[in-house]
């Protein structure tokens, strides 16, 4: 069995098409890799990069992405819906086959060792390769986005030193944060109304901060482009939170304040499992097994793209033009 690793760098870049298509062709380019999806979108002004490889490939493309970053992205100037804290924000690997958690993690520190020496930009560990549990979760270190932990890091210089290199934000490229964890879904619920304060109630509601929904994480932003608000979710294990259930809990309390659903997405890759085990739960099929998937008794996938488009005609309009699929 070949090694094989995910990195979901992402990047805080997704209005530029000529800076979306460098970083493109930084982290496809070479071998020990692939880069298997780019979501790009300019309402979060963000764009999320799928790779797959061994360890050298990853660190490879990883650390040219970085450069074509640091060099084009300048972080006073730019603004954006999503949370950020760097040019590069956050990158996290993700072992798939062949690897463990613990190889995950030395690439991690190896990755924030090499950003930090080569590009002069500090690094935090997160999640499994965090080394302190304060740190562990992603939105504690991004609290207050690049100017509150700046201003953390001047205050309290002990407890948030990084954990490679300098003990200020980088002049343009800010600080960077990487980290080893499970599969994540990255998962959208857009409401028929433009007024985001609808959109940061339902989070409040069902983010499992606050109580919600357990493993979802959650923010209400507004998407200028589209002149809606969206509820935005990290589902961090979902087969604690199926996909449907984050769906029908945001339906639900949008429902209650007056508000319908128009529509939902994926960005970036997601398990087929997910979405069998939404698809099975909200069809009620009773004693369902995967070798009724003709997919899996023939060992090819069919052509999925010409049925999802023919079921769903505004798939190819949602990737072209809102999510900015790039290639």
């Amino acid at each position: 069995m070949t090694p094989l690793i995910e990195a979901v760098p992402n990047v805080s870049e997704g209005r530029r098409r000529e800076v979306v298509e460098r970083l493109v062709r930084a982290a496809g380019g070479g071998s020990g890799r692939r880069l298997l999806d780019c979501s790009s979108d300019p309402s979060h002004n963000r764009t999320v990069l799928t790779l797959v490889g061994d360890r050298e490939g990853l660190l490879a493309a990883l650390l040219a992405l970085y450069e074509v970053a640091t060099d084009a992205i300048d972080l006073r100037t730019h603004r954006g819906e999503h949370p950020r804290v760097g040019a590069v924000d956050v990158v996290p690997f993700v072992a798939l086959d062949g690897v463990s958690t613990g190889d995950c993690v030395a690439l991690a520190r190896t990755l924030g060792r090499t950003v930090a020496e080569r590009f002069g930009i500090p690094v935090f560990l997160y999640e499994d390769a965090a080394t302190r549990p304060e740190r562990r979760a992603l939105e504690e270190i991004r609290r207050g986005q690049l100017d509150g932990l700046a201003e953390r890091m001047a205050r309290e210089p002990d407890a948030w030193r990084p954990d490679f290199g300098p003990r200020a934000p980088h002049a343009t490229a800010g600080v960077s944060v990487v980290g080893a964890r499970p599969i994540l879904i990255a998962f959208n619920v857009n409401l028929d109304t433009d007024d985001v304060r609808i959109a940061r109630r339902i989070a409040r509601t069902v983010r499992a901060s606050n109580g919600g929904l357990p493993h979802v994480k959650a923010i209400g932003v507004h998407l200028a482009e589209r002149g809606a608000a969206q509820v935005s979710m990290n589902l961090t294990d979902y087969t604690q939170t199926p996909l449907h259930h984050a769906f029908e809990a945001v339906e639900r309390e949008a429902g209650r304040l007056g508000v319908r659903v128009a529509g939902s997405e994926v960005v970036g890759l997601v398990p087929a499992a997910a979405l069998i085990e939404s698809a099975v739960s909200r069809l009620r099929l009773d004693r369902f097994r995967p070798a009724q998937l003709l997919d899996v008794r023939t060992g090819s996938p069919l052509d999925t793209q010409r049925s999802l488009a023919s079921s769903n005609p505004r798939s190819s309009v949602m990737n072209s033009e809102t999510s900015r699929k790039c290639r």
